[in-house]
């Protein structure tokens, strides 16, 4: 339910943002004077914030005491929707490259399923709901500007901290668990439409857990049949900077 509601907001944003694109660029499209961007280009940095709608799931890898027992017949990870809202610092490195550190919370739920037979339901899902203090930090190589708007794509690395992960385990020490530090690498491109008093960034990233976050439990056999667990994220972000 919750993830079929998250993909609907997100297509129903991707085409609002389609639209948006095709108004402007029939706007825009004579003259090509690029007035708002050079009322901008001398600034060395500016600030900004960030409101964003992603969805989440776990990369699983099986371990080999799956095919030793009877008793869970798959898991798999079910994506789960989010938002995030980060403030953004901005760095100009020459004409076409930026450095950016964004710091923020990112509200996520992620789920893993299993088909445990020694349970009447046919599938057991459990849900783990996070809030991460982030702090990513991308390089954003930019293009030239066209009638107040240009492409760029983006790379870096980020660090996230969930607090949430300490209630959780207080709550029930018998279930899955999963750590609250992820590092991940990043990747993305997007759009940037230069107005008289802002700059609105759309962007989409892909994002992609480095280490093992799962923590080993030989006790819960949920815990057992899994070797390793990777964080993967596709986020949608709207970026407000001046």
């Amino acid at each position: 339910m919750h993830a079929v509601l998250g993909r609907k907001v997100a297509l129903s944003i991707c085409l609002l943002f389609m639209t948006f694109c095709l108004g402007w660029a029939q706007v825009n499209k004579v003259g090509g004077t690029n007035r708002n961007f050079h009322n901008k280009e001398n600034k060395p940095y500016y600030f900004g914030i960030t409101l964003a709608f992603h969805s989440s799931n776990y990369k699983i890898f099986r371990s080999k005491k799956f095919n030793e027992q009877e008793q869970i017949l798959s898991v798999e990870s079910v994506t789960g929707p989010g938002y995030n809202v980060n403030v953004i610092s901005n760095l100009k490195i020459g004409r076409y490259f930026d450095f950016r550190l964004l710091p923020g919370f990112s509200f996520t739920e992620r789920n893993i399923q299993y088909r445990d037979l020694s349970l009447q339901k046919e599938f057991d899902q459990r849900t783990i709901e996070s809030v991460f203090v982030e702090v990513p930090f991308h390089a954003r190589f930019k293009s030239e500007p066209y009638n107040d708007m240009r492409v760029f794509v983006l790379g870096g690395i980020k660090y996230g901290f969930d607090i949430a992960s300490k209630a959780r385990r207080r709550k029930d020490e018998n279930i899955l668990k999963i750590a609250p530090v992820d590092f991940s690498v990043e990747v993305g491109f997007g759009m940037q439409f230069f107005f008289p008093y802002f700059i609105l960034s759309p962007e989409l990233k892909y994002t992609h857990g480095l280490n093992n976050i799962l923590i080993f439990n030989e006790e819960v056999i949920q815990s057992n049949v899994l070797e390793n667990v990777l964080s993967r994220t596709f986020t949608l972000s709207f970026h407000f900077e001046g």
